[in-house]
């Protein structure tokens, strides 16, 4: 459920319900194992993709476009039913982002973790919880091993032994494109990605019409970058977009915007095509 931390702007309950775009995925599905964060990948997605261009001839003018460069017809389709399902199942934030398309690399590593977090559910337990777990530990760093005894424990069914290490592989190499840990062969230390200012109030925007689990101040997606208790606080009292004081166990939002197309609209500068 979006955040019941008290709002400054009120609105009815109609008008509030009318302003959802949409749930995190809880499903349990495979696709990581084709594809990963696919940083440059989503950059051209946003980039190239237009609102006139039909669903069922977007492989073919991605590929003879070269959206994605030289890759193949097939990984190329492959490449855009993951998007569909990271960013097509969120139109506002999809032209959002068309619009937009950030230039800064880190805004959109972390944009592309909070997307995939998003619509992964494996992938948003491993980084937001497991590796939160791992790092209160002694010994935190991490490796194929472990991380495979991790997601035997997370399934309803007996998987081959290769498969549940593809599936440890692709956590791991996505978490390290993300940040979360280190690049290297082998045992990966975890660290902490940067996270810009305008990420951070973009999936805030974001997070504030959405059904999710967990609340503005305690969710996955910010513990995952280690934006948690204190460390959260003292970011968005100097957010621009938005204000936060706390007074004991009482905080208070203030949005400056009515929703996120108007903050895109606003501080970005964006012109979103539907309009256009």
């Amino acid at each position: 459920m979006p955040s019941k931390l008290i709002q400054r702007q009120i609105y009815n309950s109609v008008a509030v319900q009318s302003m959802f775009n949409g749930k995190e995925v809880s499903q349990f599905h495979t696709r990581l194992l084709r594809t990963s964060l696919a940083l440059e990948e989503s950059r051209a997605y946003w980039e190239y993709l237009k609102a006139g261009i039909p669903k069922e001839k977007r492989a073919v003018i991605a590929f003879e476009e070269r959206w994605f460069g030289s890759k193949s017809m097939a990984r190329v389709r492959s490449l855009l039913i993951e998007f569909s399902h990271r960013f097509d199942t969120y139109p506002t934030a999809l032209r959002v982002l068309s619009q937009w398309r950030p230039n800064n690399p880190t805004t959109r590593q972390n944009i592309c973790h909070w997307h995939m977090q998003l619509t992964d559910p494996i992938y948003r337990s491993f980084t937001g919880i497991f590796l939160e777990q791992r790092r209160l530990q002694s010994n935190s760093d991490i490796d194929r091993d472990i991380v495979a005894r991790w997601v035997t424990q997370q399934l309803e069914s007996e998987w081959s032994a290769a498969t549940t290490f593809r599936m440890a592989t692709g956590l791991i190499a996505t978490a390290a494109a993300a940040g979360l840990c280190s690049e290297n062969s082998g045992m990966r230390s975890l660290k902490y990605p940067k996270v810009t200012d305008e990420a951070l109030v973009y999936w805030l925007y974001f997070l504030r019409d959405l059904y999710f689990e967990g609340s503005l101040l305690s969710n996955p997606y910010f513990n995952s970058v280690g934006l948690f208790d204190s460390f959260l606080e003292q970011r968005l009292t100097r957010l621009p977009g938005l204000s936060f004081t706390r007074m004991g166990n009482l905080y208070d939002f203030g949005w400056h915007y009515a929703d996120l197309t108007s903050w895109a609209k606003q501080i970005l500068g964006v012109k979103l095509e539907q309009e256009a």
